[in-house]
C-alpha cells in the first residue's frame, strides 16, 4: 500500500473510532456521529482512489467519488444508496438548522460500518474480528 493511501486509511480509522466512542455514550452527539461516519467513508474512498492512481476533486459527495472508482471496483453500485445518505452528513448537521436524531446517527454508523467493510476488503486490509480473536488466543496461551 502506498504511504499516502495508508495516511487516508489512518484518518478514516480515526473518524470511525471516534464515531463509535460517541455512539457508546449515554447522551451521544448525534450530529457528530453522522459527520464522522460520512468522513470515514469519504476518506476510505479517497484511499482507494489514491491507491488506484485516480485523480479526485475536492468534494464531500460520496456518490461522485464512487463513480470514479466503479471501473476498478465493479459491484460497488449496491453501496450507492448508503453513500447518498451519508453525503448529507458532510454539511447539513454541522451547522444550525438541522439536528440529527439518534435514529439517524445509528443509521449513519451502520451505513459507515457496511461501506467500510467492503472498502477495507478491496484494499486488502485484514478482517479486524479475526485479528482480535487471534490476539485473544495468543494471550490465553
Amino acid at each position: 500500500m502506498k504511504p499516502t493511501t495508508q495516511e487516508w486509511v489512518d484518518k478514516a480509522e480515526g473518524d470511525f473510532s471516534v464515531a463509535q466512542l460517541l455512539a457508546a455514550q449515554k447522551k451521544p452527539s448525534c450530529d457528530h456521529i453522522c459527520f464522522l461516519s460520512q468522513q470515514c467513508v469519504e476518506k476510505y474512498l479517497k484511499a482507494c482512489l489514491q491507491e488506484a492512481d485516480i485523480f479526485f476533486p475536492k468534494t464531500h459527495l460520496l456518490p461522485a467519488l464512487m463513480d470514479l472508482l466503479l471501473p476498478t471496483a465493479p459491484g460497488w453500485e449496491d453501496l450507492q444508496p448508503q453513500l447518498k445518505s451519508l453525503s448529507a452528513y458532510a454539511v447539513d448537521y454541522r451547522y444550525p438548522g438541522a439536528t440529527a436524531t439518534i435514529e439517524l446517527a445509528d443509521e449513519a454508523l451502520q451505513d459507515c460500518t457496511s461501506a467500510r467493510a467492503v472498502i477495507r476488503q478491496h484494499l486488502g486490509l485484514e478482517d479486524e474480528k479475526r485479528i482480535e480473536a487471534e490476539v485473544r488466543e495468543t494471550k490465553q496461551e
